[in-house]
């Protein structure tokens, strides 16, 4: 073969080599991606028959029912109860968002899909019996109809723990609110309540007034909590300061307009994350003028 025929063929066989290749790679890519589709169409089977074994766990009552409780996952506030099917159970599962039977209408029905004020679930817990279930999530609005946070707002025990309360309506009465914030809601009561001519006002009313002082206690209180550490002094004395600091600092919220729902949303946001890199995520902090 001369030269010149040797250079033709060449020039022939280049171009089909790299279509080979190309073809080769193109394969290779649908190849890989059937087999994405397969892991994935896998993977949900795996997670529909685990939904379902999970399913036929549950005693269901005679209409086909269990017990659902939605519940606040920041504050622990029980928001509402209701009844879920299979079907409102795994529409809960699936879909993230806290579902119910409605006994009056015979249907599903999804909390907020005429309010908008849905139930985010962040998790779903059955009890021992598996006859009732909580619904642990984040409501993005008000529950109650009434416009309540919770429909638990009605606190029929007095002081004495037997009187009843008879008025009733939205906030008429106190909502059940764990530790932390019925001290949030105390905090605020101090805040807005009126000053009264030759009465001394409250610790919390005077903090609130001076700011220096507050940042001032809140300091004293942290180096006294880890006092308690260097000097040894015991699991009483631990949780006494760190009673002191968790109360100067809602304080200290308080005053800055920030919520206890705030605080532990951004808590709640940093698990799986690592302590560096969520720090390394947030935005910088403003510098300092020294010019001004």
């Amino acid at each position: 073969m001369d030269a010149r025929a040797m250079v033709a063929r060449a020039r022939t066989v280049a171009p089909r080599a790299r279509r080979v290749g190309v073809d080769a790679r193109a394969a290779e890519g649908v190849n890989m991606r059937r087999c994405g589709a397969t892991r994935a169409r896998a993977s949900r089977a795996d997670a529909d028959a685990a939904v379902e074994a999970f399913l036929n766990t549950l005693k269901y009552d005679d209409g086909g029912l269990v017990a659902a409780i939605a519940q606040d996952v920041d504050t622990g506030a029980i928001l509402m109860q209701g009844y879920a099917n299979r079907d409102a159970v795994a529409y809960t599962l699936k879909h993230r968002k806290a579902t119910f039977w409605s006994r009056s209408r015979s249907q599903l029905w999804c909390k907020g899909e005429t309010s908008g004020n849905y139930i985010a679930i962040d998790s779903v817990h059955v009890d021992c019996d598996k006859d009732s279930l909580i619904y642990l999530g984040v409501p993005t609005g008000p529950t109650c109809h009434t416009g309540a946070h919770t429909c638990y707002y009605k606190r029929v025990d007095g002081p004495d723990g037997a009187a009843t309360k008879a008025s009733g309506g939205r906030h008429a009465a106190e909502e059940a609110l764990t530790t932390l914030y019925e001290l949030e809601a105390t905090i605020e009561a101090r805040r807005v309540e009126a000053k009264k001519e030759g009465v001394k006002p409250s610790w919390t009313r005077r903090l609130l007034d001076d700011p220096e002082l507050l940042c001032k206690k809140i300091r004293e209180e942290a180096g006294e909590l880890c006092q308690t550490w260097e000097e040894n002094e015991g699991k009483e004395a631990a949780a006494n300061e760190m009673a002191d600091v968790l109360y100067h600092s809602m304080v200290m919220l308080n005053k800055q307009g920030v919520s206890m729902t705030d605080v532990l949303g951004v808590l709640r946001k940093r698990f799986g994350t690592s302590g560096v890199d969520e720090k390394a995520s947030r935005p910088p902090k403003k510098l300092i003028n020294v010019s001004k």
